[in-house]
């Protein structure tokens, strides 16, 4: 605890391509556990758990691994010497409340995805989320990470974000390209997530597959949780068009 706050801390990793993405995480708030995983078709079939307990998930070092009646996923992620993390420190709330985050995008993730008794190899494009803090009593964001490629053939990937580590400098802000970093100009997002601006130029379009969707009131807390997986097209800041894109838009309002 601190001022009052219990420290809230997650992973979400996520792993995107043409044909199939998925998602696994685990978070705390407190003393109180939480671990999920999806898997997302281009059709729109969607199969997902969230649970207390382990979820039939495996979330360790560079892998993913679910052994579920619905699904059996085991993917690991490549290091990639040459993609830079984005780490950053804000404040949150009124007193001495922080948040921390550290983002990194455009991994190589390679293995395989069983669904209704259907084994096949993925090659996808994986992100990683550590987040923690002791954030505001209320916080509401919106967010997007993707990955994807420019039409001038150069691997890109984004994480963009209002609400939360949006200062106008030092923020969580990041356009990747061929794994190099840079801060971005602040997000605005549609309210219903179907595009995101970013002032100085860029707006990407998104078009939605199926959504991870889930609601909260218990106790002292309070959330309205919407995660959908999709396609992006538009121009990242900076000029690169994409000639493909795939990642999440996600909106966030908790009382914690």
């Amino acid at each position: 605890m601190r001022a009052g706050r219990p420290l809230k801390r997650w992973r979400w990793v996520g792993a995107f391509g043409p044909d199939l993405m998925l998602c696994a995480g685990e978070a705390r708030i407190g003393p109180l556990p939480q671990r999920w995983w999806a898997v997302v078709e281009r059709d729109g079939a969607l199969i997902e758990r969230t649970s207390v307990g382990s979820a039939g998930l495996s979330l360790a070092g560079d892998a993913v691994r679910v052994e579920s009646r619905r699904a059996r996923i085991d993917v690991r992620f490549e290091a990639d010497p040459g993609c830079q993390a984005v780490e950053v420190v804000s404040p949150s709330g009124s007193g001495d409340g922080w948040v921390w985050t550290r983002k990194l995008a455009g991994l190589p993730a390679r293995g395989t995805v069983e669904l209704r008794g259907r084994r096949r190899a993925v090659e996808l494009a994986a992100v990683i989320d550590d987040s923690a803090g002791y954030h505001a009593r209320h916080t509401a964001w919106r967010w997007t990470i993707g990955v994807g490629r420019a039409e001038t053939g150069e691997r890109v990937a984004w994480n963009l974000v209002a609400g939360v580590h949006e200062g106008a400098a030092a923020s969580e802000r990041t356009v990747w390209v061929d794994g190099a970093e840079a801060e971005v100009g602040a997000a605005r997002f549609a309210a219903d997530l179907s595009r995101v601006e970013v002032d100085g130029g860029g707006t990407l379009d998104f078009t939605e597959w199926a959504a991870r969707e889930h609601r909260t009131n218990v106790l002292v807390m309070r959330s309205a949780y919407r995660q959908p997986f999709g396609t992006f097209a538009g121009e990242l800041p900076g000029g690169l068009r994409l000639a493909e894109g795939y990642g999440v838009m996600e909106e966030h309002d908790v009382r914690w």
